[in-house]
């Protein structure tokens, strides 16, 4: 159900805008099953982007956005509107899931393959193509980093979170999260640096 669906069925507005995640919980646990839709629409997709970047693998970041999006409906009765931002609770049941996954399957293969990512139908063959490249280099490269400072740099650089907020996210201090961003970035510069020119970076 896309958005504009789920609010031309009846979603009343605040001020013209859609409801916020705080309010559409609530609805959630009123028994309004368009809600859970809503919130499914708006922060499922930027929860698999998540997990797909952490993990490589787009099976397992399918079942990681699941079982968060299931723990977000379990944990709706008791959320307590204020005092966190839903989407930045649900990006750290993401982290915890992805951790939690590496953990049990460590030595195991990840799949650096298969990054999908939407088709800009405007671009012709060559751009998309370049497009690609880019793309499972720079995927392949954040799965080189150490797991701590992959997840920072896929917040900050790629979400486009705070570090106040990712701090919160990764349960660290703002300087940690500055620290292993700072340190994931120049890693990140220095794998892609040789490709530069393969992958059309060619402005210094």
């Amino acid at each position: 159900m896309s958005l504009g669906g789920a609010f031309s069925e009846g979603l009343p507005e605040v001020s013209g805008s859609p409801p916020d995640d705080d309010a559409l919980l609530a609805r959630l646990v009123a028994g309004d099953g368009r809600a859970a839709a809503v919130l499914t629409d708006r922060l499922g997709p930027r929860a698999y982007g998540v997990a797909l970047r952490v993990l490589g693998n787009p099976a397992e970041a399918e079942d990681v956005t699941q079982e968060a999006m299931l723990r977000l409906w379990r944990m709706a009765p008791d959320w307590q509107p204020g005092q966190a931002r839903v989407s930045t609770w649900l990006y750290r049941v993401v982290m915890n899931l992805c951790i939690d996954l590496k953990r049990r399957q460590r030595g195991g293969h990840l799949d650096l393959d298969a990054v999908p990512e939407p088709t800009d139908p405007a671009k012709g063959a060559p751009e998309q193509m370049q497009d690609d490249a880019r793309n499972d280099a720079l995927q392949a490269a954040l799965m080189q980093l150490p797991e701590r400072q992959r997840q920072a740099v896929i917040l900050r650089h790629l979400e486009e979170l705070a570090n106040p907020e990712i701090a919160t996210i990764m349960d660290i201090s703002v300087e940690a999260v500055e620290s292993l961003t700072a340190r994931g970035k120049r890693a990140l510069a220095g794998m892609l640096a040789k490709r530069r020119e393969e992958l059309g970076y060619d402005d210094g």
